[in-house]
């Protein structure tokens, strides 16, 4: 059996802004009328992955590295400079109906809902605009009610609502006509802990029951971990990995962390590896990997130990680690 084509492809996918820049003061101000000085800034370079049917990625990096831009690429909001892009067979600047049918983004900082009525009337707004069948508008409605815990909150004005509540109907109005592409731009930015894990759910659920593909960018690395498996690292508009998770934390940390929990109080461990943290009966050291082994049986061996336990380090400074080698 064949397999089936790529979601997403883009080869050498390049955006450059010609930006105007003048000193301060009167005088430069006069002079930028006759004479304006320019430079170009390079926000996406010449960047090719593919992504396939179904797939959750992570599309990670700092302020600045590209990731929102690239995401209005594909979805067909701004012309790239070079290069070339597909998306479920389309090119997304055409924004043809049958490509704008199959997609969707959600910006965390950005509203789609109207402010002063309720979220349910912007959900019959985007009824009548994608044109779905009633039938098929109040099943999906009733779904999304029911995974995301709206019913309370259909009819409130939207101003009236908290951001966790805002974003929940936020996301929910961009899924109404079932997208099978959907481009997450921080869905979870400024929610709160039990908030997010929520959005998180839902957003693992919807995939498994529609097999949507989903290419998501999130600074909260939980997001990453509770739904990406293969993740694309960006910095200064180029990619500098693109693999598994897992992989990613294998070649960017040479280190391994053990947190050791003992039967009495703890005396100094620094001869064991790096003391990083230090609390409530526990104390975490750093080793490096090759030594993680014989560290542990030396630690099981000297010191009277309650439990213990050996983890990769936080992917936020497997990430970190990544920007700084970059």
């Amino acid at each position: 059996m064949n397999a089936p084509p790529p979601t997403i492809t883009t080869h050498n996918l390049s955006k450059t802004y010609r930006v105007h820049e003048r000193e301060a003061g009167f005088l430069a101000a006069l002079r930028s009328l006759f004479r304006r000085k320019s430079r170009e800034v390079r926000a996406v370079a010449e960047i090719s992955f593919q992504v396939m049917p179904g797939e959750v990625v992570g599309f990670l990096g700092p302020n600045g590295a590209g990731k929102t831009t690239t995401l209005k690429m594909l979805s067909g909001l701004l012309y790239p400079s070079a290069g070339r892009v597909d998306v479920l067979g389309h090119v997304p600047w055409k924004r043809e109906k049958e490509f704008l049918k199959q997609i969707t983004l959600v910006m965390g900082q950005r509203n789609q809902l109207v402010w002063d009525i309720p979220a349910i009337d912007t959900f019959e707004l985007n009824r009548a605009i994608y044109r779905i069948p009633p039938a098929q508008y109040r099943q999906t409605l009733d779904e999304l009610v029911a995974l995301l815990d709206l019913e309370e909150l259909l009819r409130k004005p939207v101003r009236n609502l908290s951001l966790g509540e805002r974003m929940k109907c936020e996301i929910a109005a961009a899924l109404l006509h079932r997208p099978g592409v959907l481009f997450l731009d921080e869905p979870t930015i400024g929610l709160d802990v039990t908030m997010q894990r929520r959005i998180r759910a839902f957003l693992g659920e919807y995939n498994r029951r529609h097999g949507a593909t989903v290419l998501l960018t999130s600074h909260y690395m939980a997001d990453v971990e509770a739904l990406c498996r293969r993740v694309i690292v960006i910095h200064h508009g180029r990619i500098l990995f693109d693999g598994e998770l897992a992989s990613l934390v294998q070649r960017f940390s040479p280190h391994k962390t053990i947190v050791v929990e003992l039967k009495e109080r703890a005396g100094d461990l620094s001869a064991y590896g790096e003391v990083v943290a230090r609390g409530d009966g526990q104390v975490t050291l750093r080793v490096p990997k090759e030594e993680t082994a014989a560290v542990t049986g030396r630690l099981l061996a000297d010191l009277p130990i309650h439990d213990l336990t050996v983890e990769d380090p936080p992917i936020d400074d497997v990430i970190e680690q990544v920007f700084s080698q970059g």
